[in-house]
């Protein structure tokens, strides 16, 4: 009898742990993530969303430091960008406000870096995973309005311009931050265009590395190699 109740006990416990840990995945695989984005900083919240066994976080990254701690200089100077062959950021048109909506601009060299942009457990993603999102979403031709933020400016539902043909039914929650453009430092298409970089150099093009691009009046998507001095948004995927 002493034999049966110890067995017993053992296996309610063994159930126990068994239901902790699923609890722990189901946690894990929330909408909403509390990360720790810069070693130096307070925590910073993002949220994500899983898109056919993928999970991508949902507003864009907005860290000043890489994950070894190392401040990512901040470089607000036209002449002194164009000339950058390392990582920086900068807010669109040098606006903190900016920065509270779309999160920072990163030229390439910051996200190729390899003292690592993403927090602990998440990566930029690649020319494939970027491929391997649109063709879950339908294709290229489609999958624009999947990933963007429904609403416009002029209904003051939203931060694209007029007419956004927007679903969200992906929950990728994508905003037009614009770019940042080497050549002159100067900034552009914020309302009307967003940008995101993969971590693909493309091989075929003199500094220049993979991005994606969505447009306000489009409902497709493009894959498109971009200047690596440019300055564009990031979105991180998790290992």
């Amino acid at each position: 009898m002493k034999s049966t109740i110890i067995t017993g006990l053992a296996a309610i416990l063994l159930l126990a742990i068994s239901c902790k840990k699923e609890s722990a995945t189901i946690t894990d695989k929330s909408s909403a993530l509390a990360l720790t984005t810069d070693i130096t900083e307070a925590a910073q919240k993002y949220t994500s969303t899983w898109i056919h066994g993928q999970q991508w976080m949902t507003t864009n990254l907005a860290v000043k430091h890489y994950r070894n701690g190392d401040r990512i200089p901040k470089v607000t100077n036209p002449a002194e960008w164009d000339t950058l062959t390392t990582g920086a950021w900068c807010w669109y048109n040098n606006d903190s406000a900016n920065g509270a909506v779309y999160g920072r601009l990163y030229n390439w060299y910051a996200v190729h870096d390899p003292r690592g942009l993403a927090p602990a457990g998440w990566h930029v993603p690649s020319h494939a995973e970027w491929a391997t999102l649109i063709t879950h979403l339908g294709g290229n031709a489609v999958a624009g309005s999947k990933l963007k933020a429904t609403g416009t400016i002029e209904a003051g539902t939203g931060l694209w311009y007029a007419p956004n043909w927007a679903t969200n039914s992906s929950g990728f929650t994508a905003l037009p931050g614009g770019m940042r453009y080497y050549y002159d430092g100067l900034f552009y298409r914020v309302g009307y265009y967003g940008y995101w970089w993969s971590s693909t150099e493309d091989i075929h093009e003199y500094s220049q590395a993979w991005a994606i691009v969505l447009q306000s009046t489009s409902i497709g998507i493009w894959l498109q190699d971009i200047n690596m001095p440019d300055g564009l948004s990031v979105r991180c995927l998790r290992d």
